[in-house]
C-alpha cells in the first residue's frame, strides 16, 4: 500500500482491492438505473447517450492534462537539481520534488477515477458487465500475462477495430 492509503482498523482487506472496488462501483451504478432523476448516475444511464459519452471524453482530456502537470513538475524539479549540481556532476543526483508535484499526482488520481466512473456508466448503459469487460482485457494478453483461470471472449466476439 502507498503511504497515501490506509485500511481502517479491524477491516479485512479483500483479495483484490481494485477488483472489489470496481465490483462495488459497478453494482452501485447498476442499482442507480432504478433511482430517480435526482441521481446523476440515473440521468447518465437513462438520458441522451451524448451526455455520458461527452463526460468520458471530457474526463479523459482532464486526465491527460493532469498527467502533463505531473510530468512538468518532475521535469522542472530535475532541471533545477541539475542546474544547482552543475552540468558535469558525476555523482548520483537526489531530486527533491516540490509539494506541487504531490498535489499534481493527487489531481491525476482524481481525474483518472472520474474517467473510470464514467466509463463504467457507459458500459452499464450498454449492458457490458465487468466480467465481459475483463474478458476483453484478458483476451488481449498473452498466455504468460493472463491470470490463471481468467475469463475470455469466444472467438466470434473478438473484434480488433472496426
Amino acid at each position: 500500500m502507498s503511504d497515501k492509503t490506509y485500511l481502517p482498523a479491524g477491516e479485512v482487506p479483500p483479495a483484490s482491492q481494485i477488483g472489489a472496488t470496481l465490483e462495488a462501483l459497478a453494482a452501485t451504478i447498476a442499482e442507480r438505473r432504478e433511482a430517480g432523476e435526482e441521481s446523476y448516475t440515473h440521468r447518465l444511464l437513462s438520458g441522451p447517450a451524448d451526455e455520458v459519452l461527452k463526460k468520458i471524453m471530457e474526463e479523459a482530456g482532464e486526465t491527460a492534462l493532469a498527467a502533463k502537470d505531473v510530468e512538468s513538475w518532475a521535469c522542472s524539479s530535475l532541471a533545477a537539481t541539475l542546474a544547482v549540481a552543475g552540468a558535469d556532476a558525476d555523482d548520483a543526483l537526489s531530486v527533491e520534488l516540490p509539494p506541487e508535484y504531490d498535489a499534481a499526482v493527487d489531481h491525476l488520481r482524481y481525474e483518472a477515477a472520474d474517467v473510470v466512473y464514467h466509463l463504467l456508466v457507459a458500459l452499464e448503459r450498454y449492458g457490458i458487465g465487468l466480467d465481459e469487460f475483463a474478458a476483453e482485457l484478458n483476451t488481449r494478453m498473452t498466455d504468460a500475462e493472463r491470470p490463471q483461470g481468467a475469463v475470455r471472449l469466444h472467438d466470434e466476439h473478438v473484434k480488433r477495430g472496426k
